[in-house]
C-alpha cells in the first residue's frame, strides 16, 4: 500500500511539472516574461541540471533588460559545468548590450574550446545557429572537421546566408559520401526550386548536375540529374537521364515506367509518348503492354478525324484479340466502348462491351471505372435518369475516393444538361470545395455560370441555350454546337452570356482545329471582356496555340507574360510561368 501511495504522488508531481512548464511556456510566448521567469526559474529550483529552463530563465531574464543577472547565472553555469556553448551564451548576452568586442572575445574563446577538445563541436556550433551568428557557426563546423566533416550543416548555413553556389557544392558533396542522405538533401534542395525562387538557383544547380555527370561515370549523378528535371516537369531530359541508367543497369526500367505515368498525368503528351514507345520496345510484361498500348490508342484517338475511325476501330480489335477479355484488358475495353459510342456513333455496341465487362472478375475500382464510361454513353444517347442512377451508384459505392468526386461531379454536369440548374448549383457549391483540384475548378467555372446568368436572366432562356450547345459538344456533335453558340451570340449581344459564350466558340474551333478561328475568339475577349472572367483563359489558351500549334514563341510569350502580371490568381498561373521562364530561356542547357 505504501508503494501504491507513493506511486501516486509520484503521478501527481510529474502532473504537476508538466502543467507549470506549459504555463511557463505560455506566457514566455505570449511576451509576458515576468511572469514567464517567476514560473521557468521554480521549475529550475526543482530540475536544477535542466538546460531549457536555464535557457528559459537567461532569455527571460535578457527580454527584461537584466542583464547583469543573466550574466550571473551564465557564469555560474559555466564555472560549474565548463562547457564551451556557455561561452556562446556570455557572448551573446555582451552582444544583446552592444558590446561587440566582450561579445567576440567570448565567441573565438567558444571556438578555442573546439581546438581543446574537438567533441565539442556541435553543441557550440548548434548554439551559434540558434543565435543566428552563422559565420561563427561555420567557423565552428570548419574546426571540428578533424572529427567529421560537417558537410550538411554547412551547406545548411550557406543556404540560410544565401550563398546557394556554396550551398549546392557542399550538399552535392555530402549526397556523393553519402548516398543514403540524397533524399533529405533533395528535399532541401526542392526548398529552393520552387516557382517563386529565382531562376539563377535552378540554372546553378542544373550546371553543378551537369558537370558532374560529365566529369564522372558514376549512374548515381544520373539518377540525380533525373530527379532534378522531375521537379522541373521536364520529362523528356529527364527520360535521356533514364535511358543512360538503364543501359547499365537494366533492373531499374520501373522508373522509366514511373516517368511516364508522370508525364502522362501533367499531360506532357510528347514526352509520355516517347518513353511509352520505349516501354513497349523493352518489355514483355503484359500488363506494361497494355498500359502502353492504351495510351497511344487513347492518344491517337484525341488527334484523329472521322476519316481515321475505320483504321483506330480495327487497331482496337487487333489489340483486344492479342490481350484476349480479361480484367487485365479493361482498359482497352472501356476505350473501344468509349470509341464507338462517342466517335462512330455506335452506343449500343459501346454499352455491349461494357455489360460484357461488368461480368469479369473484377474488383470494386474496376466495376466504377465501368459503370462511370456506362453512365456516360447513356448521357450521351440521352438517357439523363438511367445515367443519373450509375453515378449515384459510384457515389454511394466510393463516396470518399476521387473516383466517387468525379461521378459526383459528372452528375452535377447531367443535371445541368437536363437545365435542372437548381439542383445542378447544389452540387457544382459543394464540389467547388472538393480535394481534387481538377474537379473543384471545374465545378467553380459551372457554378459561375448559372449564377451570373441567373442573377442577370431569371428566365434563364440564353442559359439554357448555352448548356444544349455544351451537350452537343459533349455528344461530339461539333459542329451542331458551333452553330447552337453562333446563333446565342447574335441573339445575345451585350448579355452577361456573351463573354462564355466567345470562350466556347473559341474552344469549339479548336476542337475542328481550326487555329486561325479559335485566335479570334480568344482574342475578342482579350479586346473587348478584359475585366471579365475569362480574361486569363483566353490569354492562357492563345499562348498553348500559339506557342504549340504555330510554334511562334514569340507571339505566345507575352501573353504568358499578362497572366504572370495581371493574373497571379488564375489557375494558370503555375504554368503559364514555367511557359514564360522556358521562352525567355531560363530552362536551356
Amino acid at each position: 500500500m505504501k508503494h501504491f501511495f507513493s506511486y501516486i504522488l509520484l503521478l501527481f508531481t510529474l502532473a504537476g511539472f508538466a502543467q507549470n512548464e506549459q504555463l511557463a511556456q505560455n506566457y514566455f510566448e505570449k511576451g509576458d516574461f515576468e511572469k514567464a521567469l517567476i514560473a521557468y526559474e521554480e521549475l529550475l529550483k526543482n530540475q536544477p541540471g535542466n538546460n531549457l529552463y536555464f535557457q528559459k530563465v537567461v532569455e527571460s531574464n535578457q527580454q527584461l533588460s537584466n542583464f547583469d543577472k543573466a550574466k550571473e547565472l551564465i557564469q555560474i553555469r559555466m564555472d560549474k559545468y565548463k562547457q564551451g556553448n556557455m561561452m556562446v551564451e556570455m557572448g551573446y548576452n555582451y552582444q544583446l548590450q552592444k558590446d561587440e568586442a566582450n561579445a567576440k572575445k567570448f565567441y573565438d574563446k567558444a571556438l578555442e574550446k573546439i581546438d581543446e577538445n574537438p567533441s565539442n563541436v556541435f553543441a557550440i556550433a548548434v548554439n551559434f545557429e540558434k543565435k543566428a551568428l552563422l559565420d561563427y557557426a561555420l567557423k565552428a563546423y570548419q574546426k571540428g572537421s578533424s572529427i567529421q566533416p560537417f558537410t550538411y550543416q554547412m551547406a545548411v548555413i550557406y543556404g540560410q546566408q544565401g550563398k546557394t553556389d556554396m550551398m549546392i557544392e557542399k550538399f552535392l558533396e555530402e549526397a556523393q559520401k553519402n548516398p543514403q542522405s540524397s533524399i533529405m538533401i533533395q528535399n532541401q534542395l526542392s526548398r529552393f526550386m520552387t516557382e517563386d525562387a529565382e531562376t539563377s538557383f535552378n540554372d546553378s544547380l542544373r550546371k553543378a548536375l551537369l558537370i558532374r555527370t560529365q566529369k564522372d561515370q558514376d549512374i548515381f549523378w544520373n539518377q540525380f540529374l533525373s530527379w532534378f528535371f522531375v521537379q522541373q516537369k521536364e520529362y523528356g531530359k529527364a527520360f535521356i537521364q533514364e535511358k543512360a541508367i538503364y543501359k547499365r543497369e537494366p533492373e531499374t526500367f520501373s522508373n522509366i515506367v514511373n516517368l511516364a505515368q508522370l508525364a502522362i498525368e501533367e499531360g506532357d503528351d510528347e514526352s509520355a509518348t516517347e518513353i511509352i514507345n520505349f516501354v513497349l520496345e523493352n518489355t514483355q510484361d503484359i500488363d506494361l503492354q497494355i498500359f502502353a498500348h492504351s495510351f497511344l490508342m487513347e492518344n491517337k484517338i484525341k488527334k484523329a478525324t472521322e476519316k481515321d475511325y475505320p483504321a483506330i476501330n480495327a487497331e482496337l480489335e487487333l489489340l483486344l484479340k492479342k490481350f484476349g477479355i480479361s480484367p487485365y484488358s479493361l482498359s482497352l475495353q472501356t476505350l473501344q466502348a468509349h470509341f464507338v459510342a462517342f466517335n462512330m456513333k455506335n452506343p449500343e455496341l459501346g454499352k455491349s462491351i461494357l455489360k460484357k465487362a461488368l461480368e469479369l472478375p473484377i474488383n470494386k475500382y474496376q466495376e466504377a471505372d465501368i459503370k462511370m464510361e456506362l453512365a456516360d454513353i447513356l448521357l450521351f444517347e440521352e438517357k439523363f435518369n438511367q445515367a443519373l442512377i450509375y453515378y449515384s451508384q459510384i457515389e454511394e459505392d466510393l463516396k470518399n475516393d476521387e473516383i466517387g468526386h468525379e461521378a459526383s461531379l459528372k452528375s452535377a454536369k447531367t443535371s445541368y444538361f437536363k437545365s435542372d440548374f437548381v439542383y445542378a448549383t447544389s452540387q457544382f457549391k459543394v464540389l467547388k470545395s472538393a480535394s481534387t483540384q481538377l474537379i473543384a475548378n471545374d465545378a467553380l467555372e459551372y457554378f459561375l455560370l448559372i449564377n451570373d446568368n441567373t442573377v442577370s436572366d431569371s428566365t434563364q432562356t440564353a442559359l439554357k441555350k448555352f448548356a444544349r450547345a455544351d451537350y452537343l459538344l459533349y455528344q461530339n456533335k461539333t459542329q451542331e454546337a458551333l452553330v447552337q453558340f453562333q446563333n446565342i451570340l447574335k441573339e445575345n449581344k451585350g448579355d452577361e452570356i456573351e463573354s462564355a459564350t466567345i470562350l466556347r466558340l473559341g474552344q469549339t474551333y479548336e476542337k475542328l482545329h481550326d487555329y486561325n478561328s479559335t485566335l479570334s475568339q480568344y482574342q475578342n475577349i482579350i479586346d473587348n471582356h478584359k475585366e471579365g472572367i475569362y480574361i486569363d483563359e483566353a490569354l492562357y489558351f492563345s499562348a498553348e496555340i500559339y506557342n504549340d500549334q504555330f510554334k511562334m514563341p514569340e507571339k505566345a510569350k507575352p501573353l504568358y507574360e499578362a497572366i504572370l502580371f495581371n493574373h497571379q490568381d488564375s489557375i494558370y498561373f503555375i504554368e503559364a510561368r514555367r511557359k514564360f521562364r522556358q521562352l525567355r530561356g531560363d530552362a536551356n542547357l
